[in-house]
């Protein structure tokens, strides 16, 4: 007897590891696999980014957008530049159309800093607004999720939104109202991210806020509007697509980056170069090699600035959720130090380094120090961009891509390095200092840097030719 009982605890054991383990059929729920253990670096990653819809005059359809949302009184935000032209023109129309409520807030500054922030969270918040329109290029979209932000959060203090260690980087919980994007300009990719940037001008550094709460509701990517952009815009709008491209693809892997979060809602929206990130960085990066040349030389060319407002989106995508790293962490002292440069094509009272530009400079010198790390990420964006990589050596993948990023730049007329807007070797140590509170991008860089490290690389970009 004892024989047969142990025989048929042997065959319902035998059954028990042969019976099907998916969850659909197994009721052997002992088998689930328990979660990971919480170690230093982070296991997950996760993908967020804005509804998008895209389509030649599809600005039309913004009026029933706000219906639909129930919408009674909205803000629309843009620059005094744009409020005259047909982009800001085709919003205005689909309101009126559909009988659509709202006030107009144009006092945006191109490349915002933290007061003109502040002056539009003061109009926000006195609005009591119901929903948010932004119409023009980063610097209007950025502006208008901060004042969404702080008019949802009115008893919050500035820095408490405002990345670490400039501000404190508190969590975002408080519900925000919908956001309605629609970009001008093919560069930023702000349409479909959680990130903010502004001039910090005490400290004459760039920083911003970041947090998947503060994306848009939705993007509405219409290629007619980039048809009125003038050439130096086009081309430092693509050069932020550039480098968001290269940098997101070439970023320290998610399951690398330290520290791994307690808690999901403290995972940061740049979380490392990850799979699904790589795909729409690569697929961004064969765009702007192209089609960003004819963009920027022919403005009658509608392919061309079809595919690049595109191509900014798709980025948007790649590195809103893996993020940059040194070429932006680098630039924003650029931007912020500037002295008196002015750019062709700028409408501005102030002085300016385009943030696409500012970002661009520094990049034959970023990705030849990078590339010691991942060099065959770094080759395959040299290839992409033009390159003949087949007797390339593995070892010399920085310099390959170094000298075809040179040569891109060089024939689209470019400015020969810092010393061309007005930097000198004496800028240098403000332009390391500025850099280094620009932990939450420049800890994304594959290889770690010292301020030695930083300060060669400002110098290599004095002059690129």
């Amino acid at each position: 007897m004892a024989v047969g009982w142990e025989r048929a605890v042997g065959l319902l054991r035998q059954l028990q590891r042969a019976a099907c383990r998916c969850p659909s059929h197994s009721h052997t729920y002992s088998q689930v696999p328990e979660q990971p253990t919480l170690g230093n670096t982070d296991y997950a990653f996760e993908m967020a980014i804005s509804n998008i819809r895209y389509g030649e005059g599809v600005t039309k359809e913004i009026g029933m957008d706000l219906q639909n949302l129930g919408a009674r009184r909205v803000c629309l935000m843009t620059d005094r530049n744009l409020s005259q032209l047909p982009p800001v023109n085709a919003v205005l129309n689909s309101l009126a159309k559909y009988g659509v409520n709202f006030q107009m807030y144009d006092n945006v500054r191109v490349e915002p800093t933290d007061q003109s922030f502040l002056d539009a969270i003061k109009f926000a918040k006195k609005g009591e607004f119901d929903a948010y329109v932004a119409v023009g290029g980063g610097s209007v979209i950025d502006t208008c999720k901060a004042a969404n932000l702080y008019a949802a959060s009115p008893t919050s203090e500035f820095l408490d939104y405002v990345n670490a260690p400039i501000g404190k980087g508190k969590p975002v919980t408080v519900p925000l109202k919908p956001l309605i994007a629609v970009p001008t300009t093919a560069g930023t990719g702000s349409e479909t991210t959680g990130v903010a940037i502004f001039d910090f001008k005490e400290l004459k550094v760039k920083t911003g806020i970041a947090s998947r709460a503060i994306k848009p509701t939705l993007g509405i990517i219409d290629p007619l509007h980039t048809l009125s952009m003038p050439e130096r815009i086009v081309a430092n709008s693509g050069f932020d697509v550039l480098c968001h491209a290269l940098e997101s693809y070439t970023a320290l892997p998610y399951n690398m980056r330290s520290p791994c979060p307690s808690n999901p809602v403290n995972r940061p929206a740049y979380q490392g170069s990850n799979p699904i990130s790589d795909v729409w960085a690569l697929h961004a990066l064969r765009i702007v090699a192209k089609y960003l040349k004819r963009a920027i030389r022919n403005p009658e060319d509608r392919e061309a600035r079809a595919k690049m407002h595109l191509a900014s989106a798709f980025a948007g995508i790649g590195f809103g959720n893996a993020g940059v790293h040194l070429c932006h962490g680098m630039s924003y002292p650029i931007s912020g130090l500037v002295k008196t440069y002015k750019p062709k094509d700028y409408n501005v009272d102030h002085s300016l380094v385009p943030h696409g530009l500012s970002v661009v400079l520094t990049s034959p010198a970023v990705f030849a120090f990078t590339a010691q790390i991942r060099p065959e990420r770094h080759l395959e964006a040299a290839e992409i961009l033009g390159a003949d990589i087949r007797t390339a050596r593995i070892k010399d993948a920085g310099f390959v891509l170094a000298d075809t990023l040179r040569k891109f730049l060089f024939d689209l007329n470019v400015d020969d390095g810092l010393a061309a807007i007005g930097y000198s070797k004496a800028d240098i140590p403000a332009l390391v200092k500025g850099t280094l509170p620009q932990e939450r991008v420049t800890k994304l860089s594959p290889r770690p840097q010292t301020e030695e490290d930083l300060s060669a690389l400002f110098e290599a970009s004095m002059k690129l030719y």
